[in-house]
């Protein structure tokens, strides 16, 4: 019906392939590098090359690799520390302590949760340890539950077994697991006697998953094993067990190198994390998803991903301090690389003081007044004095005179009462034109449609303890089947209206926004009739739902929302408390709680009022809540509230 080409595959002959293969051309295929020209492709399948003598190899080619580059130039130039990433001491405690917390976002192969889940649950704590999971974390021993068994057996909860005393020393580093091919090779070269080329055929034939071939090498197994003394009931059983890997057998030597990528990406994000993340951001520029995520892991690190800024941006993401990221110009829609390499190269002469100072000295022709505008409304020209609106409002008298004034000095045109070298002057800059603010939804609105996301700031920032405090997942997590209630706070940025064709009933599709993406709801009929007043565009809700379980098991399983509150109405409710936290041995003014009581006094609202009191060793945390005590959460509280009582010790908790 069509032709279907390999997306790495390259095949290698001793001559002209011409000479060997049948060949043809694929339109528009190119080499991979972007170009839309024909490919040469073979008529030939992977099968019939084999069987021709072909070489085919796959040449993959890793975006992983640009990060670690990235990654280690920004640490060299800015710490002057030269990483050499293949002499990295494999056993360094606190890149496996980042694994097991769970932190894998930006490790290679590790980032979807089921990977992270594994190595979490499994305490992974040594090099053996990633290589298994890369085998592991795939579809066959996924749905075999061999993951589960090696991190049972690592755990020490299930006891490792051999079939037979020769195998230790074959499947010891696993815990008893077949998890590599290379181990087929070694039971087959240790209980029956088969040389290494021997082997290979049988791992070959168990995984090219041929019943007839697996059939015949397996019988041949199981009769030289017998024959070297092996009890044939415990042979067999482990044939069984090595046609049943065929389902999911992976080589031990791929894994190894997809591992090594995946302990750099590691070590480098616990030990350089900002000058990591970084270059991960700058990789991911024009994925609008992936950066939402990756600056919501930022946001997770306590690395701060700073707005655009024109006198300190650069074409990528870029370190500005300790934990904090630039971001990159080139992340701007709108703004393409040759309008960045102009604003970086009149950058190099002086900063920019103003916007005319900007226009002036950049180059028109490919900084037009459309990029101009992406500039000031990301929020990159913030720097130049005024606000948002009034330097939009100044963009076209200030693109038309510096365009007739950069016109003038390439004709080589003087004013009428000064000489070329006066004309070459900019004029002086203009006063910013008397408008009114953008209003910060305007303000973030526009970021958005620019950036993809939210710079300055979050409509879901006012409420971010009620996030903390409900909110069970993320966006980033909704797509992953799971048979518990699960709450996300978001803000709505789309909604649809639908209507079923079966029944005639309003139902609805609605995109969800949080800090670390947005995702594609639903909400069914019976729960639109109660929820269409609380599910408004650009509302911050706290959504409930889940899945169906005819959807178990699918990569991208739909998530339907059951209930939904406005998170306005949380502290309105008295869902939120405030808590008054003290430790025995604390240094507390003597009349402190005195104090306390009379600034909440002077807040009297619907939210709860707690004490909690921990003990000398850290647990026995005691809670009470003050009788007839009961305030308006507000940040003038909460900051009255610190100066009595000192940081630390005021914290919003969920009531009851």
């Amino acid at each position: 019906r069509h032709i279907s080409v390999h997306a790495a595959g390259i095949v290698i002959a001793p001559g002209p392939l011409t000479d060997y293969v049948p060949v043809c051309t694929m339109p528009g295929r190119g080499t991979g590098s972007g170009a839309a020209d024909d490919a040469i492709i073979t008529q030939y399948d992977m099968v019939a090359l084999e069987k021709v003598g072909m070489l085919k190899m796959d040449f993959l080619g890793l975006t992983t690799l640009t990060v670690l580059r990235r990654a280690t130039d920004s640490i060299k130039e800015r710490h002057g520390v030269a990483i050499d990433l293949d002499g990295l001491p494999l056993d360094d405690p606190a890149t496996y302590a980042t694994l097991r917390a769970g932190h894998t976002a930006g490790v290679f192969q590790f980032e979807s949760s089921l990977a992270t889940d594994a190595l979490v649950k499994m305490r992974c704590d040594r090099f053996d340890d990633l290589v298994a999971t890369n085998a592991l974390v795939r579809p066959g021993p996924l749905d075999s539950g061999m993951h589960m068994v090696y991190i049972n057996r690592k755990r020490g909860t299930e006891a490792v077994r051999y079939a037979l005393p020769a195998m230790r020393e074959v499947l010891e580093p696993t815990y008893g697991v077949i998890v590599y091919q290379e181990q087929v090779m070694r039971i087959a070269n240790v209980l029956a006697g088969y040389s290494l080329g021997q082997a290979d055929v049988l791992r070959k034939a168990v995984g090219k998953k041929s019943a007839e071939l697996i059939k015949k090498e397996l019988g041949n197994f199981v009769d030289q094993a017998v024959a070297k003394g092996h009890p044939r009931k415990v042979i067999e059983d482990i044939a069984g067990q090595i046609e049943t890997f065929g389902r999911y057998g992976f080589n031990k030597s791929h894994s190894v190198a997809y591992s090594v990528l995946s302990y750099q990406t590691a070590w480098l994000k616990t030990h350089y994390p900002a000058e990591f993340m970084a270059a991960l951001l700058s990789c991911a520029i024009g994925d609008t998803k992936t950066v939402v995520k990756y600056i919501g892991a930022c946001r997770d690190m306590g690395i701060e991903v700073m707005a655009p800024e024109i006198n300190e941006s650069g074409w990528h993401f870029t370190v500005v301090g300790e934990r904090q990221i630039r971001f990159g110009l080139g992340a701007i829609r709108n703004v393409g690389r040759t309008a960045v390499d102009s604003i970086l190269g009149a950058r190099g002469e002086k900063p920019f003081a103003s916007l005319h100072d900007l226009v002036a000295r950049i180059d028109l022709r490919v900084c037009n007044k459309r990029v101009i505008e992406a500039l000031v409304a990301s929020g990159a020209c913030d720097g130049l004095g005024g606000h948002r609106a009034q330097l939009f409002a100044a963009i076209d008298r200030v693109v038309a005179e510096a365009g007739l004034h950069q016109a003038e000095v390439a004709a080589g045109q003087s004013t009428l009462f000064g000489n070329i070298e006066d004309a070459r002057l900019p004029p002086p800059a203009p006063r910013l034109p008397e408008v009114p603010e953008w209003s910060e939804a305007e303000r973030l609105a526009r970021e958005k449609e620019l950036v993809g996301f939210f710079v300055s700031g979050h409509p879901l920032g006012r409420f971010a303890s009620e996030v903390s405090l409900f909110a069970s997942h993320t966006t980033a997590d909704l797509g992953q089947w799971s048979e518990d209630k699960i709450q996300v706070a978001a803000v709505i940025t789309s909604l649809k209206r639908q209507i079923a064709k079966r029944t005639g009933a309003e139902w609805a599709k609605v995109t969800l926004e949080d800090f670390h993406g947005s995702a594609e709801v639903l909400v069914f009929p019976e729960s639109w009739k109660k929820l269409a007043r609380v599910l408004v565009p650009d509302g911050a809700v706290l959504v409930t739902g889940g899945y169906s379980l005819r959807d178990r098991g699918e990569e991208d399983a739909p998530f339907i929302v059951e209930d939904a509150q406005p998170l306005a109405d949380f502290r309105a409710l008295g869902r939120v408390a405030l808590a008054l936290r003290w430790a025995r041995g604390d240094a507390v003014p003597p009349d402190a709680m005195r104090a306390a009581a009379a600034v909440c006094r002077a807040h009297p609202g619907p939210s709860p009022v707690m004490v909690e009191w921990q003990d000398d060793n850290g647990g026995g945390l005691a809670r009470f809540r003050a009788r007839g005590l009961q305030v308006a959460l507000d940040d003038e509280l909460i900051a009255a509230l610190t100066d009595v009582v000192g940081a630390g010790r005021v914290e919003l908790v969920k009531a009851g």
